[in-house]
């Protein structure tokens, strides 16, 4: 069964302070402690929740961790153990006034205040006696799985088109010799390369989390990428447009002749078919676009301002 959202089992929004979190759980404790619900199953259950999520909520480290995955994701890298380690229930209960002997009326005998084996080295009950030890079917929980990691690579419009290879460097738990990392052709920004295994080293020998690499492509100076086309803008001059031409345009497989047709408009796109960006799914490229920016003349000589009239008397 999925566990419930921690946030909703102590009534607290999730932007909830430190504070707000140990009052609600200090009224939710009280009102659901076994001393005040003698018998009552469905209290000692919900007194086990109220617990454990303070457990998390409490820990900074560990609430950073519940907020970034999620619920699910926080449960498939924490073990209860994980969720108690360092939690004092003794100082806990003995705050609000309740005697530590609740572990033996909750779990049987043995689990006392003078128990000796019902604590750790630091003082703090032990996981298996208050959750576990015991229960039908359990099971020594495996070892948690390492955090995921997350870093940040800048490629060129070019990379990202054809393709390449990078090779990072990184400190801690990935190797200090770098990693390679393979940039396929047609990413976008804000895509993510996967890299199994390559995260934090789970603690107790634990699977390894993995690594994302979070993409951003820069800006190029010339070319504007759309999806997967590619739009280049290419000034001509009046009379081309209106005559017609064929022009040089530098596209990302070099120069390419292009024809334009009489009467072109400014702004208009003329196709250069799957010329474009390779698609990441499915096969096949984009299309290059020239967008064609018609020029006209701030300054003009005493004849050329006399060959406009002479158009515009033709309706020009």
């Amino acid at each position: 069964m999925a566990k419930r959202d921690y946030y909703e089992v102590l009534g607290v929004g999730r932007n909830a302070t430190a504070d707000e979190i140990k009052k609600a759980y200090r009224k939710l404790a009280l009102k659901y402690h076994p001393d005040r619900n003698k018998g009552n199953k469905e209290a000692e259950e919900r007194f086990k929740e109220i617990n454990e999520a303070y457990a998390v909520l409490s820990d900074k480290e560990k609430r950073q961790q519940y907020d970034t995955f999620g619920a699910e994701g926080f449960h498939q890298r924490f073990t209860q153990e994980d969720i108690f380690r360092n939690f004092n229930f003794g100082d806990i209960f003995r705050d609000l006034g309740f005697s530590d002997d609740i572990f033996s009326t909750l779990f049987g005998g043995g689990v006392g205040r003078g128990s000796r084996k019902s604590q750790t080295a630091g003082g703090n009950f032990g996981f298996n006696q208050f959750f576990r030890q015991g229960s039908p079917g359990y099971e020594e929980p495996m070892a948690p799985r390492g955090t995921d990691l997350v870093t940040d690579l800048e490629i060129s419009l070019e990379e990202a088109v054809r393709g390449g290879e990078r090779r990072l460097g990184f400190g801690g738990s990935v190797s200090s010799g770098g990693i390679s990392v393979k940039i396929p052709s047609g990413i976008s920004s804000g895509q993510k390369l996967r890299l199994a295994g390559k995260g934090q080293t789970g603690p107790r020998g634990g699977q390894a989390g993995d690594l994302f690499i979070r993409v951003h492509v820069r800006d190029h100076p010339v070319f504007k990428r759309e999806g997967d086309d590619i739009i280049v803008e290419k000034a001509v001059l009046f009379s081309q447009a209106t005559l017609g031409t064929t022009i040089e345009v530098q596209t990302l497989n070099g120069l390419r002749r292009v024809k334009v047709p009489p009467g072109t408009q400014s702004h208009t796109r003329l196709r250069l078919k799957g010329q474009g960006v390779p698609h990441m799914k499915g096969g096949g490229k984009g299309d290059f676009y020239v967008k064609v920016i018609v020029s006209i003349p701030r300054n003009l000589t005493e004849r050329q301002k006399e060959l406009i009239k002479q158009l515009a008397k033709e309706g020009v």
